[in-house]
């Protein structure tokens, strides 16, 4: 089987990883959790993840019915570590709401008109309408991380950015939109064992880009710029809700309780919903523990 990219991710893992990262994934079981201050030493049951996961589903179809309803907005950024479970977080949230009403921005790079223009111009045309919840599958926040990291922008551009976004934020709640931001975060164990996954699966092989590949190189710049982000971004209107996803199952529990937590629904029911774990899900103070 022919790997992308000529198999420039094994390459790394063979002779470009850390040496403690490469002996923990040669020695560690599938279902160990590589991160040793996570809460778990093990990745949740199926069997418990599905039981609380049913429940939240029929949760997330009153709370859509709300909004379409109500004509509410409401607004989820997925931003993180790559491969640390965006796009299947995403998934799970909209898994049996009416897409209709339920749509994923993932934007690719930007055309030439829109490298032209104001640089929250092209994520506005994407916020979503009365009755509408827009899922932002990575979001403006390209220019504080990946875009610094690769050196897309000028120091110049992302300062702009940074003196931009929290006035930016704050006009869409004061318009009446709900914002809820996630970051998603894994050790740099666990991520690399999900790309190298990713590179021997044809399934998933669609998922990896060169950002991916190169990024593996970068995880120092990467952490720099997450932690300069969630410093001059993390406010009182739009506060980030850093998930600890090293178990993807808890982390898309966690994700989903925290969004209809803050929705005052009708028929809402606390006890389905259940408890947010605030070890794994909680404020920037928990993004690199």
């Amino acid at each position: 089987m022919s790997l992308p990219f000529d198999g420039a991710i094994t390459e790394f893992f063979e002779t470009g990883a850390p040496d403690d990262i490469r002996d923990k994934l040669r020695t560690a079981d599938k279902d160990d959790i590589l991160t040793p201050t996570y809460p778990h030493d093990e990745r949740m049951s199926r069997k418990a993840y599905e039981r609380e996961m049913d429940a939240l589903q029929i949760e997330l179809v009153k709370m859509q019915n709300w909004v379409s309803n109500t004509g509410a907005r409401v607004t989820c950024v997925f931003e993180g570590r790559d491969a640390a479970g965006k796009g299947g977080t995403i998934k799970r949230f909209r898994e049996n709401l009416n897409p209709r009403g339920a749509h994923v921005v993932a934007l690719s790079k930007p055309t030439e008109t829109e490298a032209s223009e104001w640089y929250f111009q092209r994520y506005i045309r994407r916020l979503p309408a009365g009755g509408e919840i827009a899922f932002f599958d990575r979001s403006w926040y390209n220019r504080a991380v990946v875009e610094k990291v690769f050196d897309f922008c000028t120091t110049k551009q992302r300062q702009h950015f940074f003196v931009q976004v929290n006035p930016f934020e704050e006009m869409l709640v004061d318009e009446g939109i709900h914002v809820f931001k996630f970051w998603l975060n894994v050790c740099r164990a666990e991520q690399l064992r999900r790309i190298l996954a990713r590179e021997r699966d044809p399934l998933k092989q669609w998922k990896l880009s060169w950002i991916d590949v190169e990024g593996l190189k970068k995880w120092d710049a990467y952490t720099d710029a997450i932690r300069e982000t969630l410093d001059r971004s993390h406010t009182s209107h739009a506060p980030w809700t850093i998930v600890r996803s090293d178990d993807k199952k808890r982390a898309r529990l966690n994700a989903i309780r925290t969004v209809l937590h803050g929705l005052d629904y009708t028929n809402k029911d606390p006890q389905n919903i259940g408890k947010i774990e605030k070890d794994i899900c909680g404020g920037p103070d928990i993004w690199d523990a």
